[in-house]
């Protein structure tokens, strides 16, 4: 039985990992950033005993404190999934061509502090866990197609996903030595909760075209290689970056 922190874990692909965790009989922390309810409803799914739900806002200098809370919670960790993040939405929004500044860095900023920052400075406290106990353990990072497809609507996304996937590669090489492995997951569209909206209306059969499966893809399949890529099994994977998209975007 591992203990696993799986950060923005109140629903979606956070909601599914942590499921997944907890069917193989894990303990897990579900982080969440505001929605309490819902974490507590995540709990509520896992299959299992000694889960919690823990709040942290990733987006400041406390993200590294959550480290502490969840040992607290949970007794000493040994997998890390840094899934929480600031996703494209309408709301934040900011092509170069249409963005006033003012908007522009608001965006880029909270992204870079959330997505990249955020996911860096819990890394380090995990690390330091697991180093200072010489434990072993594993990071997995949920980063994004639109990494390297690029985000036109929104290039702080896209270019704090890349950030995240070269920063994962880089702690794969720094950790090795301490038996730590670090490896990423980069997702096309992907059916959760939020994208609901997008599938049922105009727009979704474009979506689902994207793929030559002719569908997008589900939480529980990103999940499902998450959980592979945190087993000691996929230690040899250690910094790779697993496209799950369905083959809607290839590359070298």
């Amino acid at each position: 039985m591992r203990a696993v922190l799986v950060t923005g874990g109140s629903r979606g692909i956070g909601r599914a990992t942590a499921v997944a965790f907890a069917a193989a009989g894990d303990r897990v922390v579900v982080h969440y950033g505001s929605d309490r309810d819902a974490a507590e409803a995540t709990v509520a799914l896992l299959p299992g005993t000694g889960h919690a739900a823990v709040r942290a806002d990733l987006g400041g200098p406390g993200a590294a404190g959550l480290l502490d809370a969840a040992v607290a919670a949970v007794g000493p960790l040994d997998v890390l999934v840094n899934n929480a993040g600031v996703a494209p939405t309408e709301d934040n929004r900011h092509p170069v061509a249409e963005t006033d500044l003012d908007a522009w860095q608001r965006a880029w900023r909270r992204m870079v502090e959330v997505n990249l920052l955020g996911a860096a400075d819990l890394t380090w406290a995990f690390a330091r866990h697991l180093i200072d106990r010489g434990a072993p353990g594993a990071v997995v990072n949920v980063g994004s197609r639109g990494a390297f497809r690029g985000e036109p609507d929104h290039p702080a996304y896209a270019a704090t996903k890349a950030a995240l996937h070269a920063f994962g590669q880089t702690m794969a090489r720094a950790l090795a030595p301490h038996g730590i492995t670090v490896a990423s997951v980069a997702p096309g569209f992907i059916a959760t909760e939020r994208q609901r909206p997008k599938l049922a209306g105009a727009g979704g059969d474009a979506l689902r075209a994207q793929s030559p499966f002719g569908r997008v893809g589900t939480p529980e399949e990103v999940a499902a290689t998450v959980h592979f890529l945190a087993s000691p099994g996929a230690a040899w994977a250690s910094g790779a970056v697993v496209d799950v998209n369905g083959a809607s975007h290839l590359r070298p």
